[in-house]
């Protein structure tokens, strides 16, 4: 299932287009060389793979916390249900549980510090705003993250936040170097259509978690029997 993050990553990263795009877009030329442009891009979008594998760390030992319990199944189950749950609660509410949690004060010091590093002019504080532009609040990305915390432990989650990021950066790659090659049309077509891509990966999730038995989707998940404790006791001598 980590294969997924990679192709949820390259399917919705139009929708990352329309809400970082201006972002990428505005990105600052650092020093006169034809090259450090590009690597100034290269690394913009780099900081956002690593904050979004960082956050897979976060998602992967919640997760694993859940299979440690021995709630595999339900790990993937609970993983869907909160992709639908994001895709379906209303804007306001998701504002509300924001300001609940103190995240939007959060979100107003990763501002600042957008702001403080879009002014200096080095290779590094473009990598640093590609990380802190990984922290802003996205909807696209909090289904990912419900995503990651059914991949296998903290590595696995990691690893599936990272090739989310690989999926998303060829086109934010190209959005960087001139978003004038996406029109607004395309832009809205695609981000109409991160719903539906969600709810299939939801859809995904559940089904596995249902071990139905179906190779590969949702494998029937072996029941190993562990009354060692009760064997024992009746091996012994009356």
């Amino acid at each position: 299932m980590i294969w997924a993050g990679f192709l949820f990553g390259l399917l919705g990263s139009f929708h990352c287009v329309g809400m970082c795009g201006p972002i990428a877009m505005a990105l600052p030329f650092v020093g006169s060389s034809g090259w450090r442009y590009y690597a100034g891009r290269l690394l913009y979008n780099g900081g956002r793979i690593v904050t979004y594998a960082s956050l897979g760390a976060l998602a992967g030992a919640f997760g694993q916390s859940l299979e440690m319990a021995g709630l595999q199944q339900t790990v993937s189950i609970v993983s869907g249900v909160l992709i639908l749950l994001l895709l379906v609660l209303p804007a306001a509410l998701k504002g509300k549980a924001s300001s609940v949690l103190g995240t939007d004060k959060v979100m107003g010091w990763v501002r600042k510090k957008l702001g403080y590093y879009f002014q200096k002019n080095s290779l590094g504080s473009l990598f640093i705003v590609g990380m802190l532009n990984g922290l802003l609040p996205c909807g696209f990305v909090y289904i990912a993250l419900a995503g990651a915390i059914s991949a296998p432990g903290i590595g696995g989650a990691m690893l599936y936040m990272a090739l989310f990021g690989l999926g998303t950066f060829p086109l934010m790659y190209i959005v960087s170097l001139s978003g004038k090659l996406i029109s607004l049309k395309v832009r809205g077509m695609f981000n109409r259509a991160v719903p539906y891509v969600g709810m299939a990966l939801a859809v995904l999730f559940i089904v596995r978690g249902l071990g139905l038995g179906i190779p590969y989707l949702s494998p029937k998940v072996v029941q190993t029997a562990q009354h060692t404790t009760e064997m024992s006791c009746c091996s012994k001598p009356k």
